[in-house]
């Protein structure tokens, strides 16, 4: 079971009222709908967590698509650390975000902190909805800061590249590829974003959801470990990647590995959308054999 830190990277809504007035503490609201982009902008006016900063997914939390990309790339690191450094972030700021539940949006911006070197880092368990069953406050005040000085320092063996996958699928490289998204999708099923069905050859399968409880806070750290270990069998963490449709609920299921103790799983930052861009890579729908 993971050893307690001095920064956790989860926090239960009682734990951050404890911080809440702590102004090394930053709040950022990363809520997202793919099927409507604006529209965590929009509830994120009308009412967020007191002095939460707003995080959009494509305009802060992602890199512009190109044509070798998938949809949701990693920024750039000077730029992403300049946008943190706007909202008054530096290296003695704790980031604390969340999204409507404990959700991959929230954990993208996690990982990506992480990337660039930041290392107090954390999410909300059970995300805005949590808080408020806490009677947690909620306003939609524009919060009032100074901007930061941010220089960033990132750590690139924390993802791998589409190449390094290929080495995988060749049986080249050592690594196993963890697909977050719903199982529909992962088999094949169907596809309502991607232009081809299926999943990256030899991958397996756990969908972020399943690393949560039905209130939609984590699962504790012993059931994490065990929903890991039945999926991966012996396959060490530092061998694990993670990958889903464009990056970001992948970040959910490495967060969640974490939270089991299991450290050192890596990001497939572009993931089944990068992987089928060219229409080169070969897919697989159905289960993997064994």
């Amino acid at each position: 079971m993971p050893v307690r830190s001095e920064h956790p990277i989860l926090l239960c809504a009682d734990e951050l009222q404890d911080r809440l007035e702590d102004p090394t503490h930053i709040l950022f609201d990363c809520r997202f709908r793919l099927q409507d982009p604006a529209w965590g902008q929009r509830v994120w006016a009308e009412a967020h967590l007191p002095g939460a900063r707003h995080a959009d997914l494509e305009r802060a939390l992602s890199g512009p698509v190109s044509p070798v990309s998938g949809r949701h790339p990693l920024p750039d690191p000077a730029v992403f650390a300049r946008w943190l450094a706007d909202q008054g972030v530096d290296r003695d700021t704790t980031l604390v975000a969340y999204d409507e539940t404990s959700g991959p949006f929230a954990t993208r911006l996690w990982w990506l902190a992480r990337w660039i070197g930041l290392r107090k880092v954390a999410v909300l368990d059970g995300g805005i909805q949590a808080w408020r069953a806490q009677g947690g406050l909620v306003n939609g005040e524009m919060p009032v800061f100074k901007p930061g000085d941010l220089t960033p320092a990132p750590d690139d063996r924390l993802w791998i590249s589409t190449k390094r996958v290929e080495g995988i699928v060749a049986g080249v490289d050592r690594g196993t590829i963890l697909d977050a998204r719903h199982a529909t999708r992962y088999l094949g099923q169907e596809e309502p974003i991607d232009r081809v069905a299926g999943h990256i050859p030899g991958a397996v399968n756990l969908c972020y959801l399943d690393t949560l409880t039905p209130g939609g806070t984590f699962k504790s750290p012993a059931e994490l470990h065990r929903s890991f270990a039945a999926c991966l069998g012996d396959c060490p963490p530092e061998h694990v990647i993670h990958s889903c449709g464009s990056g970001v609920t992948a970040c959910h299921t490495l967060f969640a590995m974490e939270l089991a103790g299991l450290s050192g799983s890596r990001l497939y930052a572009g993931s089944y959308s990068e992987w089928i861009r060219d229409g080169k890579h070969r897919v697989e729908t159905g289960a993997v054999d064994g």
